[in-house]
């Protein structure tokens, strides 16, 4: 990908973190970046490729971020601690509709979001559970797989509006 390319797809995925996705358009965009939305169309066909290649641009940097936290040798339950609060910092700076506006609006997007998330939650918590149980902090006889698993749920509900809805509980960061 081209530097101009690359910090389309940055400075749109900081605009609609902030703003919704719904709320946002193209001309919208093209104001913010300083440039015309006939520039903007030479990089994207429309705002549906946009957005999707802004979740893939997304979820590849927040898997190099903890990918980065896992090789900085902490202790299984450090990396845990570090990685919550990355993820906390990062669902903290999105605006509250983005979820609901992905699922809605751009399902292939939300789908991707979806996959790429659980495989890389999994894969995360899996290996840090490994990780643990060999440093002996984590007791041996747990079940990874369900852990992993009960994990992934732990993403889902938090985003599930429905979920707080019906328990009048609200998500407080």
């Amino acid at each position: 990908m081209e530097e101009r390319e690359q910090q389309i797809i940055d400075q749109s995925a900081k605009v609609f973190m902030r703003l919704g996705i719904r709320s946002v358009n193209m001309d919208d965009v093209a104001q913010h970046l300083h440039i015309s939305k006939k520039t903007l169309y030479q990089y994207v066909k429309d705002k549906n490729e946009l957005v999707q290649r802004i979740i893939r641009h997304i979820t590849d940097s927040h898997r190099e971020c903890i990918l980065g936290i896992c090789e900085q040798g902490h202790s299984a339950i450090d990396e845990s601690f570090e990685i919550t609060r990355f993820v906390a910092s990062q669902v903290g700076n999105m605006h509250p509709s983005v979820h609901f506006d992905l699922e809605k609006y751009h399902p292939e997007a939300w789908q991707l979001l979806q996959s790429t998330s659980r495989e890389d939650i999994y894969r995360c918590v899996s290996e840090n559970m490994a990780k643990g149980i060999k440093e002996g902090v984590y007791r041996d006889d747990l079940n990874i797989d369900v852990i992993a698993r009960i994990y992934i749920s732990r993403f889902d509900v938090a985003f599930d509006g429905s979920f707080f809805l019906r328990t009048s509980t609200a998500l407080r960061t």
